[in-house]
């Protein structure tokens, strides 16, 4: 193994105290993703999956099986009533933006309840008349609630403003770029029965990035009318080369499907092309993976704990979702902890990623990603908008052994610079 720095073996040695320490919530998580990959194959072995299911269509895709049965087969894992998982979605924010147009009409009003959402979806919320297409553009209102401080819903707020205009109250289960914990799928469940208790006609939707498979149930098994996800995160298994799926209603979902495509056209048609095997696979293996992504979340808040950095959440926290968040006291120390995690990729390790202006963000970002599919979340990555307070976001990592070693090459280079001081290791290993 190729060393880091003068500090490998203190790191090292800190390792193994991290990993004593987070030890039963190894086994915790252990059983979780047991469970997942249990569910994953019970929905293939009732629908029958076969090797023909893999082969794809050209054309306009009509009666494309494989297609078909692998919405049913989210659908069940999913407890959803119908699902559309497609390769045409090009990204999370697009399954999104498909999923709220194809809800919302001229006239109606989003309201997100867990505050301002995730960076890349301002623009698709956009600004009354900005030419651009937006919701706003075509007089869809728009409305949001920050949370309390401690993390919940302001609900007194959330009732001043729901109005006869609100038609969907918009969710996100993942913390974003905020310093907040995520909602777990009980939060979640809460959050439907009294926003219906408020308005019973109200579209319930969930952003579910990054949550597939980090608990034994999902949003539209407590009563969300439509979640949204990309493929390139949990649910594709770092397989899937692209897409996104949406779950929840019959209703909702084909609202959602006639806005990808076009009303008449909905789910029946989209060729497949080369597309399938990977996307079944993917969900396949997608609980495993996911659980190696959560101990390395798990190893990463313990080290950056030890050495007494903040994190979010913390260690031995329940988890909802794949983000670890990281406070750092300078940019600098950000950009480093960065940079290491870029280091320890088995692709593009040599790249040194730097702050940009990235379209979508309102501030310069920095991304590791040394990723086999471009962007792939499930796999080890990190950002991280260059603003006070200075918090990293790592995510991912298709085995624990890589995110480990991220971690350690992430601190390895903080020490290196003189932004951290790693002390030996001292204390009495527990067993």
């Amino acid at each position: 193994m190729r060393q880091q720095g003068n500090h490998w073996q203190s790191l090292t040695m800190w390792a193994e105290a991290a990993e004593q320490q987070a030890a039963p919530v190894f086994r915790s998580l252990d059983g979780i993703a047991e469970r997942n990959q249990w569910k994953v194959i019970d929905a293939f072995q009732k629908h029958r999956v076969s090797d023909f299911h893999f082969n794809g269509s050209t054309g306009y895709g009509y009666n494309d099986r494989g297609r078909e049965v692998l919405d049913l087969v989210y659908a069940d894992v999913m407890g959803a009533e119908a699902a559309l998982v497609r390769p045409h979605f090009v990204s999370g924010t697009h399954t999104i933006s498909c999923a709220l147009f194809g809800l919302l009409r001229p006239g109606d009003e989003l309201l997100y309840i867990t505050g301002r959402p995730y960076d890349t979806l301002h623009k698709v919320i956009g600004k009354p008349g900005d030419g651009k297409g937006s919701l706003q553009d075509f007089g869809i209102g728009y409305g949001e609630v920050a949370p309390l401080p401690d993390g919940s819903i302001d609900w007194e707020a959330v009732a001043a403003r729901v109005t006869e205009r609100t038609r969907v109250i918009g969710i996100q289960r993942s913390r974003g770029y905020d310093w907040r914990a995520s909602y777990t799928v009980a939060q979640i469940g809460e959050m439907v029965a009294r926003a219906k208790a408020l308005k019973p006609d109200v579209y319930v939707f969930v952003d579910n990035c990054y949550g597939e498979f980090t608990e034994e149930l999902e949003p539209t098994q407590v009563g969300v009318d439509l979640m949204a996800g990309s493929l390139i995160k949990n649910p594709g298994g770092g397989l899937a080369p692209t897409g996104g799926y949406v779950a929840g209603s019959r209703e909702a979902v084909e609202l959602t499907a006639y806005r990808l495509t076009a009303p008449g056209i909905g789910g029946e048609v989209g060729a497949t092309l080369g597309t399938l095997r990977a996307m079944f696979q993917g969900l396949f293996l997608a609980p495993h993976l996911v659980g190696q992504a959560l101990k390395g979340s798990v190893f990463g808040a313990a080290m950056f704990e030890l050495l007494g950095f903040e994190s979010n959440p913390r260690f031995d926290a329940p988890r909802t979702d794949l983000i670890q968040a990281i406070r750092f006291k300078e940019a600098d120390q950000l950009i480093a902890f960065v940079q290491g995690v870029q280091r320890a990729s088995a692709v593009d390790a040599h790249v040194v990623p730097e702050p940009w202006d990235m379209p979508g963000y309102e501030h310069p970002v920095i991304m590791a990603a040394g990723t086999f599919m471009q962007g792939g979340s499930l796999e080890l990555s990190a950002d991280a908008p260059i603003r006070e307070p200075y918090i990293a976001y790592m995510q991912g990592g298709l085995t624990y052994a890589h995110v480990k070693y991220g971690v350690l090459n992430a601190l390895s280079l903080l020490a290196e610079r003189e932004l951290i001081v790693i002390k030996p290791h001292t204390k009495p290993h527990t067993t």
